[in-house]
């Protein structure tokens, strides 16, 4: 999430032209000359005439050295690093900083640390993505700026750690910094990090699940984004409420605002690459300007040529498109509203096969998982504790008078094998895996068969068929579901639980009982979760679910499936 945005380039120009290097006594003029070329060299830069700026500073270098300006060659440092920093080459920067800062420590401008400690901040965030790194400092940095009473860098240095906790899930942690900005922004921060502050507070608030807070400040800024220049801020905002929006299950709006993110993004890329290209090549700037304007005055010409006669062209063609629009423009009406309708539906259906691929997913994931779990217990730790037990067993043979410690030993290793041999036939029944899918069920029935309840099983279909493992594995589950609804929820005093096979190799289940019922309208059925996993299920499956169900009436529900 964290751009390399205006806060890296807002700091090193306004600090950078602002500080006061300090001048001694002797050699008055030399140090000030130094001080107004080292300016000089940051307006270069600022301008985008890097090697200039670099190589004005490797002169100024040059002479600040000799005369033990900590002051004046830090801040030379800084500005070369500054340099190579807005030309994207972090590595090179990264170690000038980390070479002023050298010298920096050895004074007593608290400004100039700060700088030092923000900028290695922002490489170790933007750059190497080190949070930890960068938010030290960070915090160094806000030490030094409460050290030199700078109530702007504070409230900058506070939202630049905030974002990078944020970066980190770590909203916890970073919203004392956000809060700080909060009451101080107004009177001392930036309008350049409107969009920024409301976008984190947005992000914050999305976190805490708080929904209409984390909207309108998601909307604010947007809204400051678009009156602004801040396009790395605003194309950030648009993909952080695009997974909001998500989140909250407003996917065609968040589809939109992805779309603007990517948008954004694509513009800012390619200035980026535009930038970039104007750079390559310092020696030869000039030459290749002076190549390239004269390949575009002859491309010019060219095509004022070519528009001159495509324009009397366009001009006999003219009266022809005229009629072509007016029978076009009625067509184009009726072919608008039909696609409109089209896509609509499009939409729709595409939005319910994203939803149930995401269910049918999440439900495939749970059973491999539990396949891979119940075979890791049965495999490898019971068989492991079983050996255990085996070698204690035969260590207490050879050794009658052995030690109480051991048998007790024995015993815990025969329990936490039971243990683990019971959950592993939880998570996939022996019975289902070793003898197929209705001895696991007539045993379901039976197991879920109480003082309160009674679970009835018939079946006509032999019990020794067997089909397909994973066939197997999601109509047991669906069926164990199913029960698990009617013992919390029905009330009911009896189940039955029926299978049969048709001839076009259909598999039909039906599950009955006698309990209160429930509505079987939409907005009803929609919130009982447990409902839609079984639908999930069997509609992956291509099979049919039909749920009979009136209050007081008890439950009917029909599974039909495609046998595999």
């Amino acid at each position: 999430m964290f751009p390399k945005n205006w806060f890296f380039y807002f700091l090193i120009t306004t600090i950078l032209l602002n500080s006061d290097y300090s001048i001694g006594q002797g050699n008055l003029t030399a140090k000030e000359q130094l001080s107004k070329e080292l300016k000089i060299a940051i307006r270069l830069m600022r301008n985008g005439n890097y090697d200039k700026s670099l190589i004005k500073c490797r002169n100024i270098l040059k002479k600040a050295i000799p005369l033990h300006d900590n002051d004046l060659i830090a801040s030379t440092y800084n500005t070369i690093g500054g340099n190579f920093d807005l030309f994207s080459d972090p590595e090179k920067s990264f170690y000038y900083y980390n070479k002023g800062l050298i010298y920096a420590e050895k004074t007593t401008n608290f400004k100039l640390k700060n700088l030092f400690h923000n900028n290695l901040g922002n490489i170790y965030c933007f750059d190497k993505k080190e949070y930890i790194k960068g938010i030290y400092h960070y915090k160094k940095s806000l030490e030094y700026s409460n050290k030199a009473r700078d109530t702007f860098e504070l409230v900058l240095t506070n939202l630049n750690i905030a974002w990078a906790y944020f970066d980190i899930n770590e909203f916890d942690q970073g919203y004392p910094y956000l809060n700080f900005v909060n009451q101080y922004h107004q009177k001392h921060g930036s309008e350049l990090t409107e969009v920024a502050l409301a976008m984190l507070n947005a992000i914050y608030f999305s976190d805490k699940n708080q929904k209409s807070k984390a909207i309108t400040y998601y909307k604010k800024a947007i809204a400051l984004g678009n009156a602004g220049n801040e396009k790395f801020d605003l194309a950030l905002t648009h993909q952080e409420y695009a997974k909001f929006l998500t989140k909250i299950g407003r996917y065609k709006e968040a589809y939109e605002h992805l779309v603007l993110y990517n948008s954004i993004t694509e513009q800012i890329d390619n200035q980026e690459k535009l930038h970039k290209v104007k750079q390559e090549g310092f020696n030869l700037e000039i030459e290749e300007y002076k190549r390239e304007i004269e390949r575009i005055e002859s491309e010019y010409n060219a095509k004022q040529k070519l528009l001159i006669a495509e324009q009397s062209i366009a001009k006999k063609k003219l009266s022809i498109l005229i009629v072509i629009i007016f029978i076009g423009g009625i067509l184009f009406y009726f072919y608008v509203q039909n696609s409109r309708l089209i896509q609509r539906n499009r939409f729709n259906s595409l939005r319910n096969k994203i939803q149930q691929n995401i269910i049918n997913a999440n439900l495939s994931g749970q059973e491999t998982e539990r396949k891979k779990i119940a075979s890791f217990l049965h495999d490898n730790i019971s068989a492991l504790l079983s050996s255990a037990g085996l070698h204690l067993a035969v260590l207490s043979k050879k050794h009658v008078d052995t030690d109480e410690e051991i048998s007790k030993t024995i015993l815990l290793l025969k329990e936490a094998h039971d243990k683990v041999r019971d959950l592993s036939h939880e998570l996939i029944p022996s019975l289902l895996v070793r003898f197929g899918l209705f001895y696991a069920l007539e045993d379901l029935c039976e197991k879920n068969s109480n003082s309160s309840i009674s679970f009835e099983y018939e079946c006509c279909i032999t019990k020794t068929t067997r089909y397909s493992e994973e066939f197997e594995l999601k109509i047991y589950f669906i069926i164990t579901e199913l029960i698990n609804n009617i013992n919390k929820h029905s009330g009911a005093t009896i189940g039955k639980i029926f299978l049969e096979q048709n001839d076009d190799s259909i598999l039909k289940i039906q599950i009955i009982d006698n309990g209160v019922g429930f509505k079987t309208d939409p907005k009803h059925f929609l919130e009982g979760f447990g409902i839609n996993q079984i639908k999930a299920r069997v509609n992956a499956m291509k099979g049919k679910l039909i749920i009979d169900s009136k209050l007081g009436m008890g439950t009917i529900i029909t599974i039909q499936v495609p046998i595999e």
